[in-house]
């Protein structure tokens, strides 16, 4: 009988390579996700979700063909590999795939958890959950309150016929509170979540009463705010909105595939200023508060991957085979949402780098300006073809005289992303980087945990309106 990891991806390679494969990589993965949700005092939903498999992905002829299977003995492998190298035979007509080589690594990585959240009695975390949400719904001026509680457990075993052997397994653990208030006519919504990697000893150690208060206090202050005046502003963003916007406004456009078709604004530009100097922009695999992802998808090597030096366009997000259609290594960047899906190239942890001022320093001498706090974006839209992006961001406040003063609300950041990096004109120290175990990063139907985030920095020309 077949038991473990290693049995099965080994028996899947084995008959792939017997039967004629070029190249073989086979993943096998169990993902167990939880979450509880209260919707002002009633308990919405307790959901435990459960994605477990083998994937196997052929090269033949410079076709490929990925199959997975939730089968795993004997027979449902074997049908996978057959299956897998039909269709790479019938690809072979109409594609042909090259793979950059890659030094295989052979290791094991698993993230330090004190308590796991799944030994956690159930009634414990959904007291927790109704203790705060019930809390807030008490509080004059707060309408709707949602919170949530959630954690993730992503164990993956990976093996190639190039001598790849990586068994990894991340937990991460979060809580999350959005409030809506109203004043008169106008409601506001604020949210805020806190992501950790690792167990439940996060959750214990931390204070929700308090984390959903001052959530629930902003609303309220929020909801009675003005919106700005419409307008081009001196703006200093803090380090979650600085995060939303390159992840979102640059990070996509600097992904190889996007480069390759032709809708990337960056395509091209490798070796040319695209942000002022003060600006560098990295892609790491671990990083502090990040998501942690030291080997993709593929097994290679996630390091560090620096894309913009000193404003200087310096290296494009690529997997093996993205590499080789580049001309350019793989910089592990293959990474798939679960085993039901085979890889693209996606973000790790992107964020800038941080320089040496203070973020008081960041303030002084702007007479009139917006300070941009990401806490509760809602989103926006984004087009990397051109580099232009639509932000709503969390409560904001004006700047007079170099102090952040007037709370105001609704604010919403325009630009093309090439003339704002262009426009930053001070780097602070303060480096921030933050995942979030609730969602992730979206692409042709995948959706990814990521990690973002940034320094403050300050920019001279943002193009701010009002909700």
């Amino acid at each position: 009988m077949i038991t473990t990891y290693e049995e099965l991806a080994s028996l899947a390679l084995e008959e792939a390579l017997k039967k004629g494969a070029d190249h073989v990589l086979v993943r096998i993965q169990e993902k167990l996700y939880e979450v509880i949700i209260y919707d002002c005092g009633v308990l919405k939903s307790y959901s435990v979700g459960r994605v477990s498999g083998l994937g196997i992905r052929v090269l033949v002829n410079g076709g490929v063909g990925y199959v997975y299977t939730a089968s795993l003995d004997r027979g449902g492998i074997v049908g996978s590999v057959e299956k897998a190298l039909s269709i790479a035979r019938s690809l072979s007509r109409y594609a042909q795939v090259g793979y950059v080589s890659i030094k295989p690594v052979k290791d094991f990585f698993k993230v330090n958890v004190g308590v796991d959240p799944y030994d956690v009695d159930p009634e414990v975390k959904v007291g927790l959950v109704k203790e705060v949400n019930t809390s807030s719904m008490r509080k004059d001026g707060i309408k709707s309150v949602v919170t949530r509680l959630a954690y993730e457990v992503d164990r993956k075993y990976i093996t190639s016929s190039d001598g790849v052997s990586i068994k990894s397994e991340v937990t991460l653990v979060g809580f999350s509170h959005t409030a809506v208030a109203k004043y008169g006519m106008i409601s506001e919504k604020v949210s805020n979540s806190k992501t950790f990697v690792g167990g439940y000893e996060f959750v214990e150690s931390h204070d929700w009463l308090a984390f959903a208060d001052e959530v629930d206090s902003l609303a309220i202050k929020a909801s009675q705010a003005k919106t700005p005046t419409p307008g081009t502003y001196v703006a200093v963003l803090d380090n979650e909105a600085v995060g939303l916007l390159v992840h979102e406004a640059f990070g996509h456009a600097s992904e190889g595939d996007l480069v390759i078709t032709g809708s990337s604004v960056l395509r091209g530009m490798v070796g040319e200023r695209v942000a002022n100097e003060l600006v560098s922009i990295v892609d790491e695999g671990v990083v502090d508060g990040g998501y942690p992802v030291p080997y993709d998808d593929e097994g290679v090597s996630k390091g560090r991957t620096v894309v913009v030096k000193d404003g200087i366009l310096n290296e494009f997000l690529s997997s093996r085979y993205v590499g080789s259609r580049l001309g350019r290594r793989s910089t592990g960047n293959a990474r798939v949402q679960d085993i039901t899906y085979d890889s693209l190239v996606r973000q790790t942890n992107y964020y800038v780098e941080p320089k040496d001022l203070s973020i008081d320093e960041l303030f002084e001498g702007v007479s009139h300006g917006i300070y941009v706090v990401g806490r509760g974006a809602s989103g926006g839209e984004v087009d990397p073809s051109i580099g232009t992006y639509t932000f709503s961001i969390g409560p904001s406040y004006i700047i007079k005289n170099g102090e952040p003063t007037e709370l105001v609300r609704g604010v919403v950041v325009s630009g093309n992303i090439l003339e704002t990096l262009m426009s930053v004109d001070a780097v602070a120290k303060d480096l921030k980087v933050v995942t979030n175990v609730f969602g992730g990063c979206g692409k042709d139907s995948q959706t990814v945990k990521v990690g973002f985030g940034g320094p403050h920095i300050r920019v001279r020309k943002l193009v701010v309106g009002g909700l």
